[in-house]
């Protein structure tokens, strides 16, 4: 039950330590579901205990090849990697979901883990026999794809992480995990206009992805409890899956991709922290914000193409 007293003592967090919602949530992507030009892959569902998965697939390449794994950001949806899809489509097998609980895959159960997330992932790659995955993740997908690494270390070829941040306790402080798990009832009372501005043009400097943005966030016109359920659930998980101290270690081909306007939580600390701390090689990607691959595709695309080549 939504307590008004965290409510309050939240906003108050959020204004002593001078943050917005952006900075507190590490990130957020507002998009949810709208459908995408996605005619020529094969929609599919996954059936959990907890609801369905819908995803969208194209094995017709050489099944020897990587199969490129897309996961949207919080709240996103498959639509978020269109100009990504268009891009590799034909070259390479595509996979895109709408995560448990977003846009199509909805209703769902909100009583599944970060790491349950990565175990379905792994449930539908191998009932279509994808053995050589890349995980690209933005935001939120970047997280799923490092608990998809801690996992099943063996089966990931490569992975891109797309204005996302490392899952390591060591990362964060203590504030932002409290803050973290004191999301939902913020994003449920705080007022729809402002969040609908900051999710247009908070996490997004050009026209396309601004526009996309907006068009998505109003599927939650009207619904802003389900946006705030969807948006709480999700970020306690990642609090949680934080707190387990695991290694997450990338022993595969690895890409950091960051905006360098990306003022969407601390994602630009913590890709630096990140890069220094591992060695994995990051891109800044030049006017981009937190929705990199939606500002500057063309950039991105090459990126993902690069590492492609490397495994």
């Amino acid at each position: 039950m939504i307590n008004f007293y965290e409510v309050v003592e939240t906003n108050q967090m959020i204004e002593e330590e001078n943050l917005d919602v952006r900075t507190i949530t590490l990130g957020i992507s507002l998009m949810d579901c709208i459908d995408s030009d996605l005619d020529r892959l094969n929609e599919k569902i996954y059936k959990t205990q907890s609801g369905c998965i819908h995803y969208w697939i194209n094995l017709g390449q050489d099944p020897e090849k990587a199969t490129l794994i897309f996961l949207p950001g919080l709240t996103a949806d498959h639509r978020l990697f269109d100009k990504q899809i268009e891009f590799f489509e034909g070259i390479y097998n595509v996979f895109v979901w709408d995560a448990p609980g977003h846009a199509k895959s909805w209703p769902f159960e909100f009583n599944f883990s970060l790491s349950d997330k990565a175990k379905w992932l792994d449930d539908i790659l191998s009932l279509e026999n994808i053995r050589y995955p890349v995980i690209i993740g933005q935001s939120m997908g970047g997280y799923v794809g490092q608990a998809y690494a801690e996992l099943f270390p063996n089966k990931l070829k490569g992975f891109i992480s797309i204005d996302s941040a490392p899952l390591q306790r060591k990362y964060v402080t203590g504030i932002e995990l409290w803050l973290l798990k004191k999301m939902e009832p913020v994003y449920r009372y705080y007022p729809w206009k402002s969040l609908l501005k900051t999710g247009t043009n908070g996490v997004a400097t050009s026209e396309y992805g601004r526009k996309l943005m907006h068009d998505i966030m109003m599927i939650y016109d009207g619904d802003q409890k389900r946006y705030a359920k969807i948006a709480g659930h999700g970020f306690r998980i990642l609090a949680e899956a934080m707190e387990t101290n695991l290694p997450y270690r990338i022993n595969c081909p690895a890409q950091l991709i960051c905006g360098e306007k990306d003022h969407a939580g601390s994602c630009i600390r913590y890709n630096n922290a990140w890069h220094k701390n591992t060695g994995i090689p990051i891109a800044w990607i030049k006017n981009a914000g937190h929705n990199s691959n939606t500002d500057a595709p063309e950039e991105v695309n090459s990126l993902i193409e690069k590492l492609i080549n490397k495994i």
